[in-house]
């Protein structure tokens, strides 16, 4: 049986809502749809990409802490409050995996779990 390794990013709604920021079971870890919220209001401003950017750096984190990396992600979903930040995101999101390539969608949804939030980030990895 595979040893389950949860991963705590610290968030305050975490145990509230009965989450982690990833999981690791064996060699898969999949990290929870991540966002810049902060107790200070949404990291970047209401700038798009400069919210991405910390979104990725936030789940960069939990892939070192589960023994992963970004060249491990096999699956990425992008849900933006506006679909018109789609060149922005995805370009990115192409910094980061323009040479991994992992699937992807990228979807417009009506909110995000504050009015600050327009980017929310999910990232499923499979260990070499």
């Amino acid at each position: 049986m595979n040893q389950r390794q949860n991963i705590s990013s610290g968030s305050a709604r975490e145990p509230i809502l009965g989450y982690s920021r990833a999981v690791r079971v064996g060699n898969q870890i999949v990290v929870a749809g991540t966002t810049a919220g902060s107790s200070n209001g949404a990291v970047g401003g209401n700038d798009a990409a400069a919210q991405a950017r910390e979104i990725l750096d936030r789940i960069e984190t939990a892939l070192i802490q589960a023994g992963g990396s970004f060249a491990d992600v096999v699956r990425t979903g992008v849900f933006l409050t506006n679909i018109a930040d789609f060149d922005a995101v995805g370009a990115v999101h192409g910094q980061i995996f323009g040479d991994i390539r992992p699937v992807t969608a990228v979807v417009e949804v009506g909110a995000l779990a504050a009015d600050d939030l327009l980017v929310e980030i999910e990232a499923d990895a499979i260990l070499q």
